[in-house]
C-alpha cells in the first residue's frame, strides 16, 4: 500500500503544478483537507465538453482515478451535474477545475 498524502496538500500541489504549466485551475470546493475524497473536472478548451475523474484506490490501494463522466468528453452542466449529485452524497468533497487542452490531467495519474 502506497503512503496516503493529506487531500488539500495534494490539491495544493496540483494547483501549482498546474500555474507553473501555464493552465488555469481552480478550487471549485474545498472539502476536509485531510481525507476527503477528490474530484477533479478536466474542461476542453472553446466549449468543447469536460470529463470528470474521481479519486479512487485499486483492490491493492494503491491511487487511481476513474473517469467518471465516461469514456468520452460530456457537456459541461451534465459534468455539473454529476459534481452535485456526488457532493449530496459526501459534502466534505474536494473539488478542483483544470483547463486543459485535450483533457489530460497535468498531474501523474493512472485512470482505470
Amino acid at each position: 500500500m502506497e503512503a496516503r498524502i493529506k487531500s488539500g496538500l495534494w490539491v495544493q500541489a496540483t494547483l501549482r503544478q498546474c500555474g507553473m504549466l501555464g493552465l488555469p485551475a481552480v478550487v471549485v470546493r474545498k472539502g476536509d483537507p485531510d481525507s476527503a475524497a477528490i474530484l477533479v473536472k478536466l474542461l476542453g478548451r472553446a466549449g468543447s465538453g469536460a470529463v470528470v475523474l474521481s479519486q479512487m484506490r485499486t483492490s491493492d490501494g494503491r491511487l487511481a482515478w476513474m473517469r467518471a463522466t465516461g469514456a468520452a468528453p460530456v457537456p459541461e452542466p451534465e459534468a455539473d451535474a454529476y459534481v452535485s449529485r456526488q457532493l449530496k452524497r459526501d459534502p466534505d468533497l474536494w473539488v478542483i477545475e483544470i483547463e486543459t487542452a485535450d483533457f489530460t490531467p497535468p498531474f501523474e495519474a493512472r485512470i482505470v
